[in-house]
């Protein structure tokens, strides 16, 4: 161990070399990333968030392996008179092989239709979630760094997309789709085309994002520096621009995933989302409109998957935002 170093009282400076001495190693900073995990860390309500969307995924990839099959009808199960469960909490229906009960009228398991439907809407609000945004932030870099007619062309078609009836559109979309497409039918089909309209037409709002950003990282000191060191704007792009845009990109795709959610159960609740007997969330509350009062049961189980998805996803996206915030404290 190195010595202490002395001062005398007559020294009236202190030299930056001498306080040095003796110091065995030097302190290392914390990065951006070491730092925001710092700030989440501290975050449980966000945690809790991310360990309930780890628990979900790990239920959708591996649950459907170990639960019953969910096309499979029980008729034994129902009461041929009420059309419902036989027993069970509010005619669930629940018992020791079916944990959450059974449909009324077809006696399929309600637990694997759910983990089921949880891997579709999974996939589908990832996938147009990784989609919407992959364009916005091509997009939006490029009109926020390049500006001019660049920046007027693609502003002008954001608010075209922003304008269209995102609805409606997919509802009639589906409607004209054909059976077949290069090989691909059924719901494999239709799952494509419900990531296309939802990833596609939902690029303008994090492409306007990007783009404010660019807009301001692109009058940074840094980008200057780049350009006076003869770097082209394919280099400043991608090298200079993108990795300072990852932060806010991360938590807007965080908060855009429960909303694709919400959007596929809405589609799939209108009947023109995956194809029956396939299970869905949306589908399911379809199913659940017209036994409701009889078997309340079988809404509230497909409602608070959605709700607790949403909510999940949600907390985790404000954490993030907190956690990413360089102004937050």
């Amino acid at each position: 161990m190195a010595a202490p170093i002395e001062v005398s009282k007559g020294d009236t400076e202190a030299h930056p070399e001498d306080l040095l001495k003796g110091l065995g190693s030097a302190v290392q900073g914390r990065s951006l990333w070491q730092i925001a995990w710092l700030r989440l860390r501290r975050d449980k309500v966000a945690l809790g968030g991310g360990a309930v969307i780890l628990l979900l995924i790990a239920a959708a990839v591996f649950g459907p392996w170990f639960a019953a099959d969910p096309l499979e009808y029980n008729q034994d199960l129902i009461d041929p008179t009420f059309q419902r469960p036989l027993d069970g909490w509010l005619h669930s229906g629940i018992s020791a092989d079916h944990l959450l009960g059974v449909e009324p009228t077809t006696g399929r398991d309600l637990l694997a239709r759910i983990l089921t439907g949880a891997r579709i809407s999974l996939i589908v609000a990832a996938v147009a979630t990784l989609v919407s945004v992959t364009i916005g932030t091509v997009l939006g870099g490029l009109a926020g760094y390049f500006g001019g007619w660049v920046d007027t062309v693609i502003s002008r078609a954001m608010d075209v997309f922003l304008a269209f009836p995102l609805l409606l559109f997919a509802i009639a979309l589906v409607g004209v789709v054909p059976g077949e497409v290069l090989g691909i039918k059924g719901n494999g089909l239709r799952v494509g085309v419900l990531i296309f309209v939802i990833g596609f037409f939902n690029w303008p709002y994090i492409g306007r994002i990007v783009r404010g950003q660019t807009l301001s990282l692109r009058e940074r000191e840094f980008i200057d520096a780049s350009r006076s060191l003869g770097a082209g704007h394919l280099h400043i792009f991608f090298r200079e621009v993108l990795p300072n845009l990852v932060a806010p990109i991360i938590v807007y795709a965080t908060l855009l995933i429960p909303t694709n959610i919400l959007f596929e159960a809405a589609l799939s609740f209108l009947g023109v989302g995956v194809i029956p007997p396939a299970p869905s969330w949306g589908g399911m509350l379809t199913l659940a409109v017209p036994t409701y009062q009889n078997t309340p049961f079988f809404m509230i189980v497909p409602g608070m998957a959605i709700f607790i998805t949403v909510l999940a996803f949600n907390l985790l996206g404000d954490g993030l935002r907190d956690a990413l915030d360089p102004r937050a404290r």
